[in-house]
């Protein structure tokens, strides 16, 4: 089957360096976003995201004439899905936006066409998407119903891939195919070999979407394990970077570095997948959430006590001008990424109790989220000099090699960016 022309939903994180990555291999590639100015930017061979390499690739593509973005899904041999499932209040999955997606291309769906969802998802989602489709095209058949002769073939495909090296590792890493048909499979496959160096591992949907899902939710524990750690540590008044260290010097140990809770739209978000479909049997998973989602509060108690301390020591200092810096805003070191972010939901809380104008340092953005509108988005260098607590969310490699914090400074290391890990 031919599979030269994609359609690319969703320009974000994912969907974006899929695209160019694709038309850089010739291929002619139709981008989708709903945000027009996220269209227009791409067109004039623009990025919208910071990712390394990735404003050149795409420019390259654009000018080259193999990538232009729309905001209307056009005709194409294949089609992948790459838009946000974010969680709805009650952690519950929000699954709105691939429907959307699902009813955008379909009036475009011809025979032999291929949809693959790369989108993070429940167990499940694959399955509901095919019926969303048959449902808006009943002209044409589906796996469901019509197994390999379907007219349509489905597949889920979960990206997997580390910030800051996306464009390296959508290549080189293995990539999970579930078709929900031996043939859906193939061409997935046959799809995805056009560019992708790592091994093609074929299961079935439920199984590729789980697997995403276990992954995530295998770090998320283990992040737990750290976060907890650190926070018995305080109790105890033992220093858990050093811990830490020490206890990996046993062969078989590999403790993770705590941080001020986890972000970012896998790590945070699919667990809660996991739950929402067995919440009966998922009880490690559940309290892995629970205590990396506590591990953000603590650093805002900590943040308080340090607080009221100064106002003590220092009688003549008010809290209305006592001057608060928190280093980082991204939800992991050295990228732009806010999504998920404790670093900005503990500076928000922050604002609130504390009713105080903070100084905040992300030398990864340009402007502060609406979240944080009013406050002061700064630099190392006035930061260091002008704040009375000194707040440090994320390990950027600015402030590991920035000079050394006053000697009087009030410091609450989140993230270990000060320890000393040559000790």
């Amino acid at each position: 089957m031919s599979l030269s022309r994609l359609c690319v939903v969703g320009l974000g994180y994912i969907g974006l360096p899929t695209a160019a990555t694709f038309a850089s291999r010739g291929r002619q590639v139709i981008g989708v976003d709903i945000n027009p100015n996220v269209v227009a930017m791409i067109n004039r061979g623009q990025v919208h995201i910071v990712e390394p390499q990735l404003e050149q690739r795409v420019h390259c593509v654009v000018s080259r004439g193999f990538l232009r973005a729309t905001t209307v899904p056009e005709p194409a041999d294949a089609f992948l899905i790459a838009v946000p499932t974010p969680l709805m209040e009650n952690r519950e999955p929000d699954l709105s936006c691939i429907e959307a997606a699902c009813r955008a291309i379909a009036p475009v769906l011809k025979k032999t066409d291929l949809v693959v969802l790369e989108s993070t998802s429940p167990v499940g989602t694959t399955e509901l998407m095919a019926q969303w489709m048959a449902h808006a095209r009943p002209d044409l058949t589906f796996p469901a119903t019509h197994g390999g002769s379907s007219d349509i073939r489905i597949a889920h495909c979960p990206e997997r891939v580390l910030p800051g090296h996306v464009l390296r590792e959508l290549i080189t890493n293995d990539r999970i195919i579930g078709g929900m048909t031996p043939a859906c499979s193939a061409a997935a496959v046959q799809l995805y070999q056009q560019f992708v160096e790592g091994e093609c591992i074929v299961t079935d949907t439920r199984t590729a979407e789980m697997c995403k899902l276990a992954e995530n939710s295998f770090r998320d524990v283990n992040i737990a394990f750290a976060n907890e750690l650190s926070m018995i540590c305080a109790e105890l008044n033992i220093n858990p970077w050093e811990l830490i260290r020490l206890a990996n010097h046993h062969p078989r140990v590999n403790i993770l570095q705590p941080g001020p809770g986890v972000g970012g739209h896998c790590i945070a978000v699919d667990p809660w997948f996991i739950v929402s479909k067995t919440p009966d049997w998922a009880h490690l998973i559940r309290t892995a959430r629970e205590v990396n989602d506590r591990k953000s509060q603590w650093v805002i108690e900590q943040v308080k006590l340090a607080v009221a301390t100064l106002l003590f020591r220092q009688p003549g200092l008010c809290a209305h001008n006592l001057r608060i810096a928190c280093y980082g805003l991204a939800f992991k070191a050295d990228i732009d990424d806010l999504r998920e972010s404790p670093s900005v939901a503990i500076a928000r809380q922050l604002a609130i109790d504390l009713r105080v104008t903070l100084l905040l340092v992300e030398p990864n953005i340009d402007a502060l989220p609406a979240e944080l509108l009013g406050h002061s988005l700064t630099d190392i260098a006035c930061a260091r000099d002008s704040a009375h607590i000194h707040v440090l969310l994320v390990g950027h490699h600015q402030f590991r090699s920035m000079p050394t914090l006053p000697n009087n400074a009030v410091v609450i290391d989140a993230a270990g960016v000060l320890a000393n890990e040559d000790q």
